[in-house]
């Protein structure tokens, strides 16, 4: 029998499929540290970003035939190794791409109208300082009209330009890989038509020049932040920007000294260096919305990966 370690957990509907499969299933988590014990006895190991499957472990996993990360990023695999001994690795890139979508344009809204600062004081000013507040937060703006930048044109991206579009704003894509895409906006209340729009990528140059709000949807890219000092500098003054896809990818210690100064108007971040203890400056800073890494983890999008991962596994091994 084909066993499966899910270390990191898979939603019910997942399992079920598998085990309807034929498979057994455990979703007990195995520590790191015990994965070399424990690891060796499975055919099949779906993890999430805690566990990481390295080169030192693949090689003590002579039965191991599939690693499954349950997300979009592999940077806690090491692929081409594993690849390389004969050991299939997937993912599921699809599966998320709406919910994490919804989480950054969530925090651009919150932004615009300093919800993440209100929410935060009108528990505990609310009844004595409501006049104050109220002037304080009474001076946001419409995301309609707004120019946004997306770094990272695939799925995510591309979900997020929908809904993007949906309100309004002009959206300006930049992707090294992408020149065009076709973005089709369903109406579900007009018996499920839809807009299509095509959007051409343009340059980095432009869309730092030219944004409002600047998102981020890249894997991550080594040690280098994709935004930094220099491109912070570039962009207009007051920008808005979101990064729900990797920790560093926008410098942590650049965008607290844009923030500071004012050059960013506001930063979302759902992800960030040294998780699970970011630094804290930025968890308190007034101009910083956060999230505990939450873009994938949504109901219907932890559906989906489950799903995904056991329709991926059950096609490799019945054929």
């Amino acid at each position: 029998m084909i066993k499966i370690l899910a270390n990191d957990g898979i939603e019910a509907d997942g399992k079920l499929l598998l085990e309807d499969a034929g498979f057994e299933v455990t979703t007990e988590k195995v520590a790191q540290a015990d994965l070399p014990k424990e690891l060796p006895a499975y055919d099949v190991v779906i993890v999430r970003s805690a566990t990481k499957i390295r080169k030192e472990l693949i090689d003590i996993c002579p039965n191991l035939k599939i690693i499954a990360r349950g997300g979009v990023g592999l940077d806690n695999i090491d692929v081409d190794y594993a690849k390389s001994k004969g050991i299939k690795v997937i993912n599921t890139p699809a599966a998320s791409s709406r919910s994490v979508a919804e989480l950054a344009l969530g925090h651009m809204l919150a932004l615009s109208r300093s919800l993440h600062l209100s929410n935060r004081e009108m528990p505990v000013k609310g009844d004595t300082e409501f006049k104050t507040l109220k002037s304080n937060y009474g001076g946001g703006i419409e995301l309609k009209g707004k120019t946004l930048g997306i770094i990272g044109f695939g799925r995510i991206g591309q979900e997020t330009a929908k809904i993007a579009l949906g309100l309004g704003m002009k959206v300006l894509p930049v992707d090294l890989y992408v020149d065009e895409a076709t973005i089709s906006i369903e109406l579900f209340e007009i018996d499920q038509a839809s807009i299509s729009v095509k959007l051409n990528t343009v340059s980095m140059d432009k869309m730092i020049a030219e944004s409002d709000y600047i998102t981020v949807h890249v894997p991550a890219i080594g040690d280098k932040a994709l935004l930094g000092a220099e491109e912070i500098r570039k962009m207009k003054d007051g920008v808005i920007l979101v990064n729900t896809a990797r920790g560093g990818i926008i410098d942590e210690e650049a965008l607290l000294d844009a923030a500071n100064s004012g050059k960013v108007g506001g930063a979302a971040l759902d992800v960030f260096l040294n998780e699970p203890t970011p630094n804290r400056a930025l968890l308190n800073h007034p101009r910083i919305s956060v999230s505990p890494h939450i873009g994938a983890a949504t109901q219907e999008a932890q559906s989906n990966i489950g799903k995904e991962l056991a329709d991926q596994i059950i096609a490799h091994f019945h054929n």
